[in-house]
């Protein structure tokens, strides 16, 4: 007996030519709600349609696991193809990645990511600074130009191959992976030749020959990029243990031996060969690891789907590349090394901003690639995931433009005074750049990938265009005010992408809730400065961290409360069955 699609249509709430598989997907949700009113889950779980033996008919399901569905017939499905083969392709990622609901592994999989990043961060910045004391500003410039040099060209070997390998959904995974691995392969040595090449003009632009002998070793860790490719199965299966423990071996014995060599005296050459040290380690073990055997193989459109897929994602590479490579060798000729210093510190600094976000969409990509098609999924996740790294991001690159005057020279030394500007304004820049930063995952899950080349090229034209003849007159504010530029010009197109995705009043609203709770903290130590005068000791520095930090605290708990509560809970859950399932 067929099924009255038109009431159920209405009954439902869908629009009149809502497809069958919506149609069924909203049935079941409404069938499985909980007692509170939110989905169990499964609002997660993609819907399966499956042929009835010995019927017509086809049972479109959306928890494979209980086996409850609807059942349509063929002319009601009307041959809808992606209920008949996207569907599938769903059904064997779920049955990939394992039981437990895709909110379930984002959970497990953003505490173990929050342990990795916070172990790695910490570990990176005390290198950081430890070694900026070692070395000094000169010789930690010298890094910073190799390390911008040499890790520009290395980045353009990351074009997204691995998120395309995420994305795919070949029938045959061991086949999906060994033909990732030698396009990998191919990729890391056309870029192992264009560094032997490269590295000796970086020389002569920057007027630095001293990066000419490090910069040609650190080609041979080019090679070594294409042996960690076993990882990528581990994160495609949302095994993020797995996967986080296998890549915590680089910056281990990276900073093992880099600070061993640099205590002994071996200045910069430190940082070489613990680079070196790491890379050949990790690559080792991940060969170790690998749940598939590592072979060359090919099949006919792989490149051609792979190449749609990364092209914009390579063009994106090399327009970040260019909106650096061009300042910084600018800086290096008309400043010296010790600028450099200073914008390598103040990166680092900065990026601080990204690491909630860096937590949670590392997490979530995989489940987003399973829900793609999905738009109600997907606002959720994008909204509650850029909602938690506002929380974050926004205020903490506003404190980094407060405090950066006073906090500089009582950390680092007067030395370093002229990187104050500097992070003043890439603070309030990074800030900004947090406002919808995790749309990159949700454009490269959907393969719609060309809209970030048009943003990355939006930011570089913005670089150039002001940054350049900013830098040349006034320094490094100048440049600093260059990279705000393009920030503002790369979020106009993130922005335009967004609301043409999701609902806009919605976003706009989550983003303004998020980020209000900045704005009296701010206000506050601006005021006391004023009323009190200036002040750089350490316990008045101390103080208005305190009550910046504090004031944010507070206010963002009043202002983001169901949100903070929904992410303990899901946190708590996975805490939980981690512990079970380590005691079992």
């Amino acid at each position: 007996m067929g099924v009255n699609l038109v009431a159920l249509r209405r009954d439902l709430g869908l629009a009149a030519d809502a497809p069958t598989i919506v149609i069924a997907e909203a049935l079941n949700r409404k069938m499985q709600a909980t007692s509170d009113g939110e989905m169990a889950q499964v609002a997660a779980r993609p819907a399966q349609p499956t042929p009835i033996p010995g019927s017509t008919q086809v049972l479109v399901t959306l928890d494979p696991i209980q086996g409850t569905g609807t059942a349509f017939s063929a002319e009601e499905l009307n041959g809808d193809a992606y209920a008949l083969g996207e569907a599938d392709a769903m059904r064997r990622r779920r049955e990939e990645i394992g039981g437990g609901g895709l909110r379930n592994r984002v959970a497990g999989g953003t505490l173990v990511n929050t342990v990795y990043l916070l172990s790695l961060n910490g570990l990176s910045i005390f290198q950081g600074l430890l070694l900026a004391g070692l070395l000094g500003a000169s010789e930690y410039g010298l890094w910073g130009l190799l390390t911008i040099s040499f890790g520009s060209l290395l980045a353009l070997a990351a074009v997204g191959l691995d998120d395309k390998y995420i994305q795919q959904d070949h029938p045959d995974q061991q086949a999906a992976f060994e033909i990732a691995f030698t396009l990998q392969s191919m990729l890391c040595g056309i870029f192992t030749l264009i560094a032997l090449v490269a590295i000796p003009l970086f020389s002569i632009l920057y007027n630095q020959p001293r990066i000419l002998a490090p910069g040609l070793l650190l080609a041979l860790a080019a090679p070594l990029i294409a042996l960690q490719t076993p990882i990528w199965v581990f994160y495609r299966r949302m095994d993020f243990t797995k996967q986080r423990i296998l890549q915590s071996f680089n910056p281990v014995i990276t900073f093992s031996v880099t600070v061993s060599l640099a205590i002994a005296g071996a200045g910069f050459w430190s940082l070489v060969i613990g680079t070196l040290a790491g890379s050949v380690v990790a690559a080792g073990v991940a060969v170790l690891n690998s749940p598939y055997k590592l072979r060359f193989r090919y099949e006919r459109g792989a490149l051609r789907e792979y190449a749609t897929f990364s092209w914009p994602l390579l063009l994106g590479s090399a327009s970040a590349i260019l909106v650096f490579q061009i300042p910084v060798t600018l800086a290096a000729r008309t400043i010296g090394a010790a600028a450099i210093g200073a914008i390598t510190l103040a990166s680092q600094i900065t990026q601080y901003t990204t690491r909630v976000d860096d937590i949670v969409t590392h997490a979530l990509y995989p489940a987003v690639c399973a829900v793609k098609d999905r738009r109600d999924l997907l606002f959720e996740a994008f909204s509650k995931s850029n909602r938690l790294a506002l929380i974050w991001g926004f205020p903490v690159g506003v404190a980094a433009a407060l405090f950066a005057a006073q906090g500089v020279p009582l950390v680092l030394g007067n030395r370093w005074e002229l990187a104050v500007p500097l992070i003043q304004v890439l603070g309030i820049s990074a800030a900004l750049d947090q406002i919808g930063f995790n749309w990159t995952a949700f454009a490269r899950a959907r393969g719609e990938t060309r809209i970030l080349a048009v943003a990355s090229g939006a930011t570089l034209l913005a670089v150039l265009g002001a940054g350049v003849p900013l830098l040349l007159t006034y320094g490094l504010p100048g440049f600093a005010l260059g990279i705000g530029a393009g920030t503002v010009a790369g979020l106009g197109v993130r922005i335009a992408y967004l609301v043409k995705l999701f609902p806009t009043l919605r976003m706009v609203a989550h983003v303004a809730r998020a980020i209000a709770p900045t704005f009296p903290a701010a206000a506050g130590i601006l005021i006391g400065r004023a009323v009190l005068g200036g002040g750089n000791s350490v316990h008045r520095t101390l103080t208005e961290i305190v009550a910046y930090g504090a004031t944010v605290v507070i206010a963002t708990w009043f202002a983001e409360r169901s949100l903070l509560q929904e992410a303990v809970g899901y946190l708590r859950k996975a805490a939980t069955r981690k512990m079970v399932a380590a005691a079992s």
